[in-house]
């Protein structure tokens, strides 16, 4: 039976605006999340010379249903991965840079060294340079997060994806200790960010609810977006969330005292990132 996709779902990519950010990536040997994961934002931000860094390689050590990064059993990490970032950010002049990672539970500290050699050097590079971080768990190791909050992350984020009931697509991840993630780093002071996506089978309730969670855990900045089936291996849809809907959500969650809330269909955690702290005095 063919999918039946929401008439508001109708962003096309544009490969002609992919070319430059491409080039200047593959030359300088980068992986993103926007290619990795078939981000449906990948020719707008790219158009606008912005993209998302995914360090530690590109295989992740994890096996969560709804994600296209790749999995399985990952390859040395390379020593000179952050000096290739801070090339790129020079390159395409950006003025604020998100970073992520592919989790890898094969490492002592989950490769926090990696996202903070990256930090530091872009704040060596240029203070002004707003730095955003989408880590992984680092299987609740403290010690491994205090080596990224050192060198001061302007965003610190790590994404909760989905309602507790629904962690066993998560495979290896624990709401709680993901919720623990968070408030460890707002407790160090910093602005803290998640994101969950929709669709996946939820109730208004039990979003509701970890909203709770998330503002109990001091968490700053929201994104919420649906969940798109990148492969057909991956978990289906189960209900394609309307506009309307988004912005119930992105009401309730400003009424809960979050900072920052980007709501609808295409809404990912990095996407439009330099926003969450536009209006801030940061």
């Amino acid at each position: 039976m063919k999918e039946v996709r929401a008439i508001w779902l109708n962003k096309k990519i544009d490969f002609k605006s992919l070319n430059k950010v491409q080039r200047i990536l593959n030359t300088l040997n980068i992986n993103t999340v926007c290619e990795s994961a078939r981000c449906p934002n990948i020719s707008e931000c790219f158009l606008r010379n912005t993209a998302t860094f995914m360090i530690l390689g590109d295989i992740c050590t994890r096996q969560c249903k709804f994600c296209n990064v790749k999995k399985g059993i990952p390859r040395t990490i390379e020593k000179d991965e952050s000096e290739r970032v801070l090339e790129a950010v020079k390159l395409l002049n950006l003025k604020y840079v998100v970073i992520t990672s592919v989790t890898r539970d094969d490492i002592l500290d989950g490769g926090a060294f990696l996202f903070a050699d990256c930090i530091k050097k872009i704040k060596e590079y240029n203070n002004e340079i707003k730095v955003e971080v989408l880590v992984p768990d680092f299987k609740g190791d403290i010690n491994a997060i205090l080596k990224v909050l050192k060198e001061k992350p302007d965003v610190f984020g790590h994404n909760i994806e989905t309602i507790p009931e629904l962690y066993y697509i998560r495979k290896g991840a624990n709401y709680k200790r993901s919720l623990e993630v968070l408030s460890f780093a707002k407790q160090h002071n910093f602005k803290t960010k998640s994101a969950i996506l929709l669709g996946l089978g939820e109730k208004k309730e039990q979003v509701l609810k970890v909203f709770e969670d998330l503002r109990k855990a001091g968490c700053d900045f929201l994104s919420l977006g649906q969940y798109l089936q990148p492969g057909r291996e991956l978990l289906p849809v189960k209900e394609y969330i309307t506009p309307e809907i988004f912005e119930f959500y992105k009401n309730k969650a400003y009424e809960m005292g979050f900072l920052h809330v980007e709501s609808g269909p295409y809404v990912r955690s990095s996407y439009m990132a330099e926003r969450y702290l536009q209006d801030l005095k940061v």
